[in-house]
């Protein structure tokens, strides 16, 4: 090869390594500066600071215009990291804050740990306290300029006027970080709704986060609003809630079920919604705010009465005599019974020395005076000849599962949907349930305790309030919901859908006539001392200790305004404590007081204590 040639090639690979170079740096420029926002980011930050601007949550009323739920002003401490790593005075931080430098140093680890605060970046605002005292705040203000990257916005916290319905209203508290990564909205710090209306609702009560961008100066100072605020974003408040429920009626079911375990279920029939919803016991909602949150939600789990429960739809009881009206409505429309049909009742029904007991009364005697009375061996007799029907039902499965279409067509077995988390399905057995428990060889007498409401047969408060409202509406019931109406758009159209039950309108009647007799001369007489008519059907639910007490109504009878059911644990016979108590919230809500008869009566009850083996409260 001559020299010339080598010289040649010489030449074309420096060229080739010159150019190399060339897009090797190309690429990396471009990497950094349009594909990596670091660069940026740093730039930005010693220009601009980015300030958060929290909006007002929504403000919660009851049915009536009374505001439960509004916002207290509230003071959050945030730190910017990138501009905190230096000069720093941290011990008068601590001492300002009246905090150690040990708590100092681990919550500076905690803001920048991935694990635990995912949205993380060290050129953003991160939340270091929450809720500074006003005193502090003042302090903080007049001494900021000596804690780089550290500055104050203004919260809100929830304040609840009245000490009532804690399980529906529910509450807010910070977000864990599963509600981080579940929602890019969020980052450590920010405030989420927990339980209740603050939680179902959420979307609609937070409203949209606002920002500011602040101009700094060569020394890193606050010079104001970039552009006089062109690019800021307003925050949008959250949206007003108006609750279906009547405080005043919640506070009276609260007053009735003090000292005692159960629920009070009140809903309007024509329109599904909630009047109120009592789960006792309770809890001042007002302890669940501020920064000893979560110190008293541990105690009020550990507490054996369990009062974070809201047993009105996570409490799943055997709805005893109260589910007697859902056997009459499935008999007569399927043709197992007609109006007169007449079943024997010698104190209790027997058959092929299976004995189902019953208190006395007159016998037989049809679907009207049964339903009045409360007659087991008549309920009982109608299941054993439906589940027993060959020329209707091909086998004792087929019977059974029709059985079970009606009283999941009735709002039983699963759940009605209402809003608010955590609702509970209850228990409606089908034939596969029987098959697999019994190997396939079992018929009426089997089962013959779910006529009366017992055996597996499981409900919540709620589902047997909203089989009241059914009945009312005479075969139909509307999604029951607390809240009535989102400020500045429509309710949910679930909440307004009508759905019908697989019953006819004759087997209704004679149900509401039955339920109407028991009031007039059967289980709830005591229920008799209105103007208006009331009807009525007790239950009285056997249990391993004492029975429970619980109770189902509505009124008036032709034109129903409230339907309400009363469940009480261990409180012996329906009559005993569920019609009274069911009675005076009728009153309460119809009327708009109680009488002075009622109120001693009211009183009466509020101080009536059910002994359950657990610390007095």
């Amino acid at each position: 090869m001559g020299k010339e040639q080598v010289l040649e090639n010489r030449k074309y690979i420096i060229g080739g390594a010159a150019v190399f170079i060339v897009v090797v740096y190309i690429i990396r420029l471009f990497t950094l500066q349009i594909m990596s926002d670091d660069y940026k980011k740093n730039a930005d930050s010693n220009a601009f600071m980015k300030k958060v601007d929290y909006p007002a949550r929504g403000v919660i009323s009851d049915r009536n215009g009374e505001i439960l739920v509004y916002n207290k002003n509230s003071y959050d401490l945030t730190v910017v990291m990138k501009e905190a790593e230096n000069h720093l005075d941290t011990l008068e931080l601590c001492r300002l804050l009246g905090i150690t430098k040990d708590f100092f140093i681990e919550r500076m680890n905690e803001i920048k740990d991935l694990s635990k605060n995912p949205g993380y970046s060290s050129y953003t605002q991160q939340i270091f306290m929450t809720q500074l005292s006003e005193v502090t705040f003042n302090i903080f203000q007049e001494k900021q300029y000596r804690f780089p990257g550290f500055d104050v916005q203004r919260r809100s916290i929830r304040q609840y006027a009245r000490p009532y319905a804690a399980h529906v209203l529910g509450d807010v508290g910070e977000v864990s970080k599963s509600d981080i990564k579940a929602d890019p909205y969020y980052q450590a710090g920010d405030y989420i709704g927990k339980l209740g209306v603050e939680r179902y609702y959420e979307k609609e009560l937070r409203g949209e986060k606002g920002i500011q961008i602040m101009l700094r100066d060569a020394r890193g100072r606050i010079q104001g609003n970039y552009m006089n605020g062109a690019f800021d974003r307003r925050p949008v408040p959250g949206k007003d809630l108006t609750l279906s429920i009547d405080i005043e009626l919640q506070a009276l079911g609260e007053r009735l079920l003090e000292g005692k375990i159960g629920s009070i279920v009140a809903i309007e029939p024509s329109t599904g919604e909630v009047l109120c919803m009592v789960s006792s016991p309770s809890y001042d909602p007002n302890l669940m705010t501020g920064k000893n949150r979560g110190k008293m939600q541990m105690e009020l789990a550990r507490d054996p009465w369990k009062p974070l429960l809201n047993r009105s739809i996570m409490g799943m009881y055997p709805p005893g005599s109260t589910f007697k009206t859902t056997q009459g409505l499935t008999y007569l429309t399927e043709g197992i019974i007609t109006p007169t049909t007449m079943f024997p009742c010698s104190h209790g029904f027997y058959c092929k020395g299976l004995h189902v007991g019953c208190h006395g009364h007159a016998a037989p005697l049809p679907i009207v005076p049964a339903v009045g009375t409360s007659c087991n061996g008549f309920f009982c007799w109608g299941l054993y000849y439906m589940l027993g029907n060959r020329k209707k039902y091909k086998n004792v499965q087929e019977a059974m599962d029709t059985w079970r279409d009606y009283m999941v067509s009735m709002g039983f077995g699963y759940k009605l949907g209402i809003d608010l988390m955590g609702e509970k399905r209850g228990m409606i057995p089908n034939s596969k349930y029987y098959d697999k428990a019994y190997k396939g060889s079992w018929n009426g007498l089997t089962v013959i305790s779910i006529a009366i409401g017992q055996g597996e047969v499981l409900a919540t408060p709620l589902q047997i309030a909203n089989l009241c409202a059914t009945i009312a509406n005479r075969g139909y019931y509307i999604t029951p919901h607390v809240v009535k109406n989102i400020k500045g758009e429509p309710l949910d159209e679930s909440f307004k859908e009508k759905h019908y039950t697989k019953a006819n309108r004759a087997a209704y009647d004679q149900i509401v006539a039955g339920m109407r007799r028991a009031v007039t001369g059967g289980t709830c007489r005591s229920a008799e001392r209105y103007d208006y008519e009331v009807c009525g059907k007790t239950g009285t639910a056997q249990n391993h200790g004492r029975d429970h007490s619980s109770f189902m109504g509505f009124a008036p009878m032709n034109n129903p305004k409230i339907a309400v059911a009363v469940y009480v644990e261990n409180g012996g016979w329906g009559a005993d404590y569920g019609v009274p108590i069911g009675a005076l919230i009728m009153e309460k809500y119809i009327n708009g007081s109680l009488s002075p008869a009622s109120e001693e009566r009211a009183d009466m009850f509020q101080h009536k204590r059910i002994s359950y083996g657990l610390s007095d409260r």
